[in-house]
């Protein structure tokens, strides 16, 4: 007689998405629900703290509902209660925190907080339908642009981390400056396609680390380069050289740390795992090499809660729980050991 299926509830609020989702047996997502504020934070050119954490607590409960919906479920199906408690906004991270506590104590389920960026490692693992070890991970966001060599689930050390601005911070930086408005690096992507990658020759910076990211450099070339155009150079001509400065960089660095772990897969996690023209050439040249390269599913680029369910599953297998003084914390490394780590 088979037994049924580990249920493990995920909850993110880390930054201004309200998300929640239900994961079966650590890899089958059952729903994964996201309500975006993105439209209400875009007149600000940023996110608001204060608006995000209010408008998670007007949120959380009915994303909470819907997702158990949309996965068949119950509470009392549930096996276990996983949110993201590190890293984030601190108003944010509270709310997905207390609803966590009180669902979990409420119906006396294990509790366990899970490292945001750990859930972007295992949205890479959802999309390849199994835990993909020894591999390097790349994870690119508006906030964080770091390679990790991931040894094994919950086993990592850094290989490369930005040294300014994120990958993620560029595109949106770049895609206002070209009219594009708030949080538009998925604009940029779009425009991205009609122009020419090599019009304008933007810098790829060198840094002191060879596997470390530097792109404000980058930016302010570009702002230097408008103002001195004058709007010659059509748009989609700088959009695609721009997004390619930024997509070089990621791709050469990615490959490099491979080479050097000795690994033959890639994870690539963060919002810019969803760009287009990455994607393309990242599997390219990882076909090159003979390479696997995993990107997730775009709803699981983004913020979500299923990569949270997903790692706080395997946390939960492994015996890991927390309890209800679970704390908040507005920074934290993955980890703090760098390549090569003991046993790499």
């Amino acid at each position: 007689m088979s037994r049924p299926p580990m249920l493990v509830l995920g909850i993110e609020t880390s930054c201004d998405e309200t998300a929640a989702a239900v994961v079966a047996d650590g890899l089958a997502v059952r729903s994964n629900v996201i309500a975006s504020q993105t439209d209400l934070h875009a007149r600000f050119g940023g996110v608001v703290p204060e608006i995000a954490s209010r408008l998670h607590v007007e949120r959380i409960t009915a994303v909470v509902e819907a997702a158990l919906e949309q996965a068949g479920c119950t509470l009392a199906d549930l096996d276990g209660v996983a949110v993201t408690n590190r890293p984030g906004l601190i108003g944010s991270l509270l709310v997905g925190v207390c609803a966590a506590k009180g669902i979990a104590f409420g119906r006396g389920l294990p509790l366990v907080g899970v490292h945001h960026l750990e859930g972007h490692v295992f949205a890479s693992f959802v999309a390849a339908g199994e835990v993909v070890v020894p591999s390097v991970a790349l994870i690119a966001s508006g906030g964080h642009t770091e390679l990790f060599y991931v040894r094994d689930a919950h086993d990592y050390a850094i290989m490369g981390r930005r040294l300014d601005d994120a990958a993620g911070e560029a595109f949106d930086k770049g895609a206002r400056a070209l009219g594009l408005g708030a949080g538009g690096g998925a604009a940029l992507d779009r425009l991205a396609r009609a122009g020419d990658p090599h019009a304008v020759s933007f810098p790829r910076a060198r840094t002191d680390h060879p596997l470390d990211f530097s792109f404000s450099g980058l930016k302010t070339a570009l702002l230097r380069f408008l103002e001195n155009d004058g709007g010659r150079t059509p748009r989609e001509d700088v959009a695609a050289s721009y997004q390619q400065a930024i997509v070089d960089v990621l791709i050469e660095r990615s490959l490099h740390a491979a080479a050097i772990a000795g690994v033959r897969t890639l994870l690539v996690g963060g919002g810019v795992a969803a760009n287009s023209r990455l994607q393309e050439q990242m599997r390219a040249a990882a076909s090159e090499r003979d390479l696997r390269v995993e990107f997730p599913p775009r709803e699981l680029c983004t913020d979500n809660a299923a990569m949270i369910a997903a790692a706080g599953h395997s946390l939960l297998a492994r015996g890991v729980r927390h309890d209800f003084d679970l704390e908040t914390r507005a920074r934290e490394p993955l980890t703090t050991r760098r390549f090569p780590a003991d046993g790499a």
